[in-house]
């Protein structure tokens, strides 16, 4: 039997940081994978649809090319080449993500794990020992019992990103990250895209001005939006599919030739051994404390597995947390309060902290800045004007409570506030930090002076 320091189960952003951290630590570590090295993001997550992502993009600007002083005659897409740019982008990162294992002297054990008690870990037969083994299994999408997916008409992200034709028009069920995302990739392509909705608001995380925003950019660009609907069944026997959508109003029938499921994700839990080994599960996740350990001594769980954010900047810092506290480091549990969420459909939103109505529900007296990119000088010349950014400070103390934005490239931006707020940064020294003109981040700092009464901008 092979005896490791560390084996991580899963090479996400979770695991793959997870072992490279350990073994830098010095830590003799493997990581075991039943499928692509970089899992769901780098192979059908973050990464490949931000590669379509940018492909769209690219079409707009031809689309718009006279908006700019230029003229382009000819132009087209090419629906399988635009999948297949993002195939290889995926694949190239697979491969990075490989070579950065075989730098790191990480064993790479292929095949599905299983956890066994007694700090064992078997792989289609094959048993390994660790002193300590790390979860790092992820999520799937969820599947509602009013829409199964087919695969073929009824469908979840997999297959969302490897389309062999482009639909005439789709709907697209639930508008979270991930839906919103497939939803102007799809729109800017040329596809007729209707989005359904259950909350009262699309991006019904963020603050309510973000969504307002974005459904206003949405029905500009011909995206249909069904807020409070929901799809209760769907009849996909004849040509396309045929959605039962509930609303306040009576029910409504879609039509259209692919629904795409985006109500979440389903953790990969089950038959990894945890009812064997004892480890204990809450909610379709791994209880863990604060440094990741679950209940039995030696097993670990980090990323979407647990109670925390399910996004892959969070399982890497949980994984390195982990680990680092394995060695024995002083280490400090993680902010979860302060977590970036970024969402890269155009426009962009990213946001940290409260929302303006979390905010006064936690019973503060709060100061807000908003800065529309309207009177953005780089967002003028760029013809990128939709969107603001919004601060929440607490009046009493200048604590930066809340960030948010929408617009161009918000998501490169968000850290600004992230560093802030960890700092302990007070409204007016970001006031008094000279931000460079022009940029679509010194819109943080006119926003802030909002906040204050000093704005000059606007």
């Amino acid at each position: 039997m092979s005896k490791y320091d560390i084996i991580v189960l899963g090479s996400g952003p979770g695991g793959y940081v997870t072992a490279i951290r350990a073994s830098q630590l010095g830590f003799k570590t493997a990581i075991v994978e039943k499928e692509n090295l970089g899992g769901v993001c780098l192979n059908w997550g973050c990464i490949p649809t931000k590669a379509l992502l940018k492909s769209a993009q690219v079409f707009e600007y031809l689309k718009h090319a006279g908006d700019y002083g230029l003229s382009v005659k000819e132009y087209d897409k090419d629906f399988d080449a635009v999948v297949n740019r993002s195939r290889n982008v995926a694949d190239g990162m697979s491969k990075g993500v490989q070579f950065l294992l075989k730098k790191n002297k990480i064993d790479v054990i292929n095949g599905y794990g299983k956890v066994k008690p007694g700090k064992k870990i078997d792989v289609d037969g094959t048993e390994y020992s660790a002193k300590h083994i790390i979860l790092a299994t992820g999520a799937r999408s969820r599947e509602l019992p009013s829409l199964p997916q087919d695969g073929e008409k009824v469908i979840g992200y997999r297959e969302a990103l490897t389309l062999k034709e482009q639909p005439k028009r789709m709907i697209i069920v639930g508008s979270g990250a991930i839906g919103v995302e497939f939803a102007y990739f799809y729109s800017a392509m040329g596809t007729e895209v209707t989005i359904v909705e259950y909350m009262p608001r699309i991006v019904p995380v963020e603050d309510e001005d973000v969504s307002k925003q974005l459904e206003r950019s949405f029905k500009k660009n011909g995206i249909k939006i069904k807020t409070g609907a929901e799809v209760t069944s769907v009849d996909t026997s004849g040509d396309g599919v045929k959605a039962i959508v509930k609303t306040k109003k009576g029910e409504d029938i879609l039509e259209a030739d692919i629904v795409l499921s985006a109500v979440g994700i389903k953790t990969n839990i089950e038959n990894i051994g945890l009812e064997d080994g004892g480890i204990v599960t809450d909610k379709d996740k791994i209880l863990v404390n604060d440094y990741y350990q679950t209940n039995i001594p030696g097993y670990y769980a980090i990323g979407d597995i647990t109670p925390g954010q399910a996004l892959a900047h969070v399982a890497s810092a949980e994984g390195i947390l982990c680990v680092e506290k394995i060695a024995g480091q002083h280490v400090e549990a993680l902010d979860y309060g302060n977590i970036p969420g970024c969402t890269y459909c155009t426009p962009e939103i990213a946001s940290v902290g409260l929302t303006e109505a979390q905010a006064k529900a936690e019973g503060y007296d709060i100061k807000v800045g908003k800065f529309p990119f309207s009177a953005s000088g780089k967002a003028s010349a760029g013809g990128n004007k939709d969107g603001f950014v919004k601060v929440i400070f607490d009046a009493k103390y200048g604590e930066w409570l809340g960030c948010h934005m929408i617009g161009a490239g918000v998501t490169d931006m968000i850290a600004e506030a992230v560093l802030g707020r960890k700092l302990e940064t007070t409204g007016h020294e970001v006031l008094k930090a000279v931000h460079p003109h022009p940029t679509m981040s010194e819109a943080v700092m006119e926003a802030v002076a909002a906040a204050y009464d000093e704005v000059i901008h606007i």
